[in-house]
């Protein structure tokens, strides 16, 4: 993503010095610059991974995925759905989980504990049924359940729904879902 952003921004910087060094009309460099701004816009994505790393409740599950080697898949095609724990829920994990799973030695464990937290496709909350089974990227399966217009995945409460990015949507929850 990054990437696309800087080539583009050195392409207008190149744009409005081009024009400037050809001693053209201020508004034709206005117009320039503002006409690759939007280009600029379009180029760059809001994948389901951008959105974790602008949230300070996340930066734990950024870690964790960063510790995973899970980046790029989650920053590619999708769409995905990610029920994304909060930096509380891993911190009411017992004293040493989070620590334990980043280490490099358990990179597959927390692998399959982060793909428990992602469903292939782009499933929006109106989607979700009560009693519904959904499919994660480790094989195993999430129970949804709504009571009383509260929606839990496997128990856990979900507080924020329907965070939409360019490759897929993101539901916040209070805890960390664990495989069987």
């Amino acid at each position: 993503m990054k990437k696309f952003k800087l080539v583009s921004l050195a392409l207008v910087g190149f744009a409005v010095t081009s024009l400037v060094s050809c001693n053209a009309p201020k508004e034709q460099v206005e117009e320039t610059a503002s006409d690759s701004t939007e280009v600029v816009a379009e180029v760059v994505s809001n994948t389901v991974v951008d959105i974790a790393v602008g949230s300070a409740d996340h930066s734990t599950l950024v870690a964790a995925v960063t510790a995973a080697g899970l980046v790029e898949t989650l920053s590619g095609t999708g769409p995905f759905t990610i029920f994304a724990p909060t930096n509380a829920a891993f911190d009411a994990l017992p004293a040493g989980t989070v620590e334990d799973l980043l280490k490099p030695e358990n990179k597959e464990k927390l692998t399959a504990v982060l793909t428990y937290h992602v469903v292939a496709g782009n499933v929006m909350s109106s989607q979700l049924a009560d009693g519904q089974k959904v499919a994660t990227l480790n094989g195993q399966e999430l129970t949804v359940a709504i009571k009383d217009g509260v929606v839990t995945i496997n128990g856990t409460k979900v507080i924020a729904a329907d965070l939409a990015g360019s490759n897929g949507v993101i539901h916040v929850v209070e805890g960390v879902l664990l495989p069987q």
